[in-house]
C-alpha cells in the first residue's frame, strides 16, 4: 500500500503529524479516558462512535467501521489517492519526499507552486476589479440583474476582466512575472507575428476554477454584452494544473454537502450552480461547458453513488443530459433527472419561482429510464408500428448499457405497459438489440447499488485474541511460539494475525498505524482498527491467553477429527485408508490432551 514510499518516509510522516491534532482541525473533539470521540464524518449519526488513540495514532469508528491511521483518515475525508494524502501531510510538517528530489520532479513541482502563486494573485486582482473598479462596473450590474447576492460573490471569489488587451500583460510585469510563465497559466496569449502578448481574458466576469482541495486551477469568463460577437463562455486552456475534462465547477465548495446528501445535482454552467447553492441545494456540480466525461463520472464515483441530471430544459440541455448517461452508467452510478420546465434554466426557475419550489423539483427527481420513455413517447407516434418500434430501440439502447439484467428486465415490462403488449416481445426486442443475449435476472445477476456489507464480525475468542496482540508486547512471543495461524477461522483475524507475527519475527514492529498500512483491503484495517482501539481491560491476561489458546487449538484439532470421522463413514474406504483416519484421529485426541505453559513474562 506505501507503493513508492519507503517506510522511513512514512513513519517520519507519520510521527510529524499527530492523529488527534490532525483530525482536531476537522472535527471537535472531546477527550472521554485516554480517547477521543467525536460524531463520525463519514455517516449521520447522533452518538459519537468516532474514536481517536492517541497513543496508538489510529482511528476507528465503530457504527460505519471506518478506521485507519493519518493517511487513511486524511484519503477519506478529502477524497485523496494515498500518495495524495502521503504528500499533503509532508507538506503539513515541512517534509520534502524523496520522489520530489530527481530534477525532473523537482522542476515540475517548482513550477506547479509558482503557477498556483500566480494565479492566486490575480484572483485577488479580479476580485478588487468587480468589486471596487469602474473596470469592474459592467460585471456589478450583471451580477445585479442575476440576483447573484454580495455573500456568494464572496463565497466563490468572482471577479472582473477590464475590457483591455493588455491589462494582465501590464500587470504581470509590474508583479515581476515572466510573461512566458503567465502564458503557460492560460492567462495571456501569444501574438502570431512574435511581437508579444495579449489578454485571454477580456470585458468578463469571472470565475475561478478550484481544484478539490481549494486551490486556483484556471478561470472561467463570462461575456457581459448580450448581443457579443463572441464566444458567452472561454475557459482556460490546458495547462500543467488543468484540464477541463477532469474538474467540476464548485467541487471544493460542495463536497461535504455531496456527501451528506448521498448524491450529487449535475447542471450546466457557473450560474446556475451558485443558484443552487444559494437556493439550498448545495449538492452541486457542474462541468466547464465541456461533455461530460468519463472522468467526471469517475471523480464524481469517489464521492457518491447517485446523480441528479438537472441540466437546462432547451433541446441543446436535453442532448447534453443524454450524452451524459454512458459515462455515469459506466461508472456504476444510479441516475435520476430533475426536470426544469421549459423555458427556465436552473437559475431563472429559482429566480421565478423560488428556493423551496426548486428543492421540491430536485426531490422529485425520476428515474432517468422513465424520464427518457416519456421523452420517446413525445417524440414518436404510439398509434403507428414505426413509432412503437422507434421507442423500444430507443429504450433498448439506453437500458443495455447498464448490463445490468434486472434493471432491463424492469423496464422492459415498463416499456411494455405503455405499449401496450407483451413484456416477453419487449425483452425479446430489448435482447435482439444487445450486443450480447441477456439473461433473466437471477439473485447472482442483480447488481445493486448499495455500498460493500459490513465484513462478517470474527468469534469472540479470535477477536480477543487479535487485540491482545495489537496492544501488549509482551504476548507476542508466546503466541508465536505455541498458536498456529491455521487454527483460526476467520480469514481477516488469521490474515493480521500472521503478519503480526512477520513483523515480531523480523523486528520491523513500529506499532499498529503501520501495521495498517501494511494491509490491502478496507475490511481488514478496519478490523485492526477496531481491535486497537478499543480499550477495555483485559484481566488476568497470562491465564486468558493460555485457555484462549488452548480452545483455539482445540477446536481445530476438532475440526480435523470430525473430517476423518466423514471419510471413515464413506462406503467402501480401502482397509489401509481406513487404518490409517483411525489413528491419525488417536493421535490428534492425544495433542487434545497436551497442555500449555502459562505465559510468563505477562502481568496478571
Amino acid at each position: 500500500m506505501a507503493g513508492v514510499f519507503s517506510q522511513t518516509t512514512l513513519e517520519q510522516i507519520r510521527a510529524a503529524n499527530d492523529i488527534v491534532e490532525v483530525i482536531g482541525a476537522y472535527l471537535p473533539l472531546k477527550r472521554r479516558g485516554a480517547n477521543f470521540v467525536a460524531l463520525c464524518p463519514f455517516h449521520k449519526e447522533k452518538t459519537p462512535s468516532f474514536h481517536v488513540h492517541p497513543q496508538r495514532q489510529i482511528f476507528h469508528c465503530f457504527g460505519c467501521h471506518k478506521g485507519g491511521d493519518v493517511f487513511t483518515f486524511v484519503q477519506e475525508i478529502e477524497h485523496l489517492t494515498f500518495p495524495e494524502a502521503v504528500r499533503r501531510l509532508a507538506e503539513r510538517a515541512g517534509i520534502p519526499l524523496a520522489w520530489d528530489q530527481d530534477d525532473a520532479a523537482r522542476a515540475t513541482r517548482q513550477l506547479k507552486e509558482r503557477l498556483y502563486d500566480l494565479l492566486e494573485q490575480i484572483t485577488r486582482r479580479w476580485q478588487n476589479v468587480l468589486a471596487n473598479e469602474a473596470a469592474g462596473q459592467p460585471a456589478r450590474e450583471y451580477l445585479a440583474r442575476r440576483g447573484v447576492p454580495e455573500e456568494m460573490i464572496r463565497l466563490f471569489r468572482l471577479g472582473a476582466a477590464p475590457m483591455a488587451w493588455d491589462d494582465t500583460v501590464n500587470w504581470a510585469r509590474s508583479k515581476g512575472f515572466d510573461l512566458e510563465l503567465v502564458e503557460q497559466a492560460g492567462l495571456i496569449v501569444r501574438r502570431e507575428d512574435g511581437s508579444g502578448y495579449y489578454d485571454r481574458f477580456r470585458g468578463r466576469l469571472i470565475f475561478p476554477i478550484c481544484d478539490e482541495q481549494g486551490r486556483v486551477v484556471a478561470f472561467s469568463g463570462r461575456v457581459l454584452e448580450a448581443e457579443a460577437p463572441t464566444a458567452k463562455y472561454i475557459n482556460s486552456p490546458d495547462t500543467p494544473l488543468f484540464n477541463k475534462g477532469r474538474i467540476f465547477y464548485g467541487l471544493d465548495k460542495t463536497k461535504r454537502a455531496i456527501l451528506d446528501a448521498g448524491f450529487a445535482v449535475i447542471c450546466e454552467g457557473q450560474l446556475d450552480l451558485i443558484a443552487c447553492y444559494q437556493a439550498g441545494v448545495q449538492n452541486v456540480v457542474a462541468p466547464l461547458g465541456t461533455a461530460f466525461t468519463s472522468n467526471h463520472a469517475r471523480l464524481l464515483r469517489r464521492y457518491v453513488q447517485e446523480a441528479v441530471l438537472c441540466f437546462d430544459s432547451d433541446e441543446a440541455g436535453q442532448k447534453a443530459m443524454v450524452r451524459a448517461l454512458d459515462p455515469l452508467l459506466e461508472a456504476g452510478m444510479v441516475v435520476r433527472v430533475a426536470v426544469v420546465p421549459a423555458p427556465d434554466d436552473p437559475d431563472s426557475y429559482i429566480r421565478t419561482h423560488g428556493s423551496e419550489a426548486f428543492r421540491a423539483l430536485v426531490a422529485a427527481a425520476q428515474d432517468f429510464f422513465e424520464y427518457h420513455l416519456k421523452q420517446l413517447c413525445r417524440r414518436y407516434d404510439l398509434n403507428t408500428d414505426r413509432g412503437r418500434l422507434a421507442i423500444v430501440e430507443g429504450m433498448a439502447e439506453a437500458v443495455l448499457k447498464t448490463d445490468n439484467a434486472l434493471l432491463i428486465e424492469t423496464h422492459a415490462r415498463k416499456t411494455a405497459h405503455v405499449l401496450g403488449v407483451s413484456p416477453d416481445a419487449v425483452l425479446s426486442e430489448f435482447r435482439r438489440h444487445g450486443r450480447n443475449r441477456v439473461e433473466p435476472a437471477t439473485p447472482e445477476t442483480i447488481q445493486t447499488h448499495a455500498g460493500p456489507p459490513a465484513p462478517a464480525a470474527p468469534p469472540p475468542l479470535e477477536e480477543w485474541l487479535l487485540r491482545l496482540l495489537l496492544t501488549n508486547e509482551a504476548a507476542v512471543e508466546w503466541v508465536a511460539e505455541h498458536l498456529s495461524p491455521d487454527w483460526l477461522q476467520h480469514e481477516g483475524v488469521r490474515r493480521a494475525v500472521q503478519m503480526r507475527l512477520q513483523l515480531h519475527r523480523e523486528r520491523r514492529w513500529t506499532g499498529v498505524a503501520d501495521l495498517i498500512q501494511t494491509l490491502p483491503e478496507p475490511a481488514l484495517q478496519s478490523l485492526v482498527s477496531a481491535c486497537a482501539v478499543d480499550d477495555r481491560p483485559l484481566p488476568q491476561p497470562a491465564r486468558q491467553l493460555r485457555d484462549v489458546t488452548l480452545r483455539l487449538r482445540n477446536a481445530h484439532l476438532d475440526r480435523q477429527i470430525r473430517d476423518r470421522t466423514r471419510r471413515l463413514a464413506q462406503p467402501g474406504i480401502p482397509e489401509s485408508e481406513r487404518l490409517a483416519c483411525l489413528q491419525e484421529i488417536q493421535q490428534l485426541r492425544a495433542q487434545k490432551l497436551t497442555d500449555l505453559p502459562l505465559p510468563a513474562n505477562l502481568i496478571e
